[in-house]
């Protein structure tokens, strides 16, 4: 391939909420990598699409369709490399970029490919625990942007 590499694009939120920010568990990941932030990957229909609509929708799907939300500014970018979560697992890597957004309120329905939610004091809690590789970068550069 003419020594370019391939990436998936994805769109990911840090939502906050009262100090707090939301990390989904994954059921598709490994034991500390199997925690996530809400969004996902551009669908190939979706090229022309603005990011933050994207985001939007990935909200929708993954916390349900009555929540409220405002998006803000890109403030992180995230190189992740992963095993996909088909029979072949083979090596992925994504590039997302990681948007500021507020939990305006609603109640949160997660999907079937979340078993956890959790709303983390983003001051005081250990990332460590629960990201891992590119995601872990991600999450510390903006713990460290907004921790001052």
């Amino acid at each position: 391939m003419n020594g370019k590499d391939m990436y998936f694009v994805a769109v990911k939120a840090f939502l906050e909420h009262d100090g707090k920010i939301l990390v989904l568990k994954d059921k598709f990941g490994p034991t500390v990598a199997g925690w996530d932030l809400p969004g996902g990957r551009i669908k190939p229909d979706e090229f022309a699409t603005p990011l933050e609509d994207i985001l939007g929708r990935k909200l929708r799907e993954e916390l349900g369709e009555g929540i409220q939300y405002r998006i803000g500014k890109p403030i992180v970018f995230m190189r992740h490399e992963r095993a996909e979560a088909t029979p072949e697992k083979p090596t992925v890597r994504i590039f997302a970029v990681g948007y500021e957004a507020a939990f305006m309120g609603g109640e949160i329905h997660l999907p079937p490919s979340h078993t956890e939610m959790r709303w983390v004091d983003m001051h005081t809690f250990t990332p460590e625990d629960y990201f891992s590789g590119g995601w872990l970068k991600g999450v510390k550069e903006y713990l460290a942007l907004r921790r001052k």
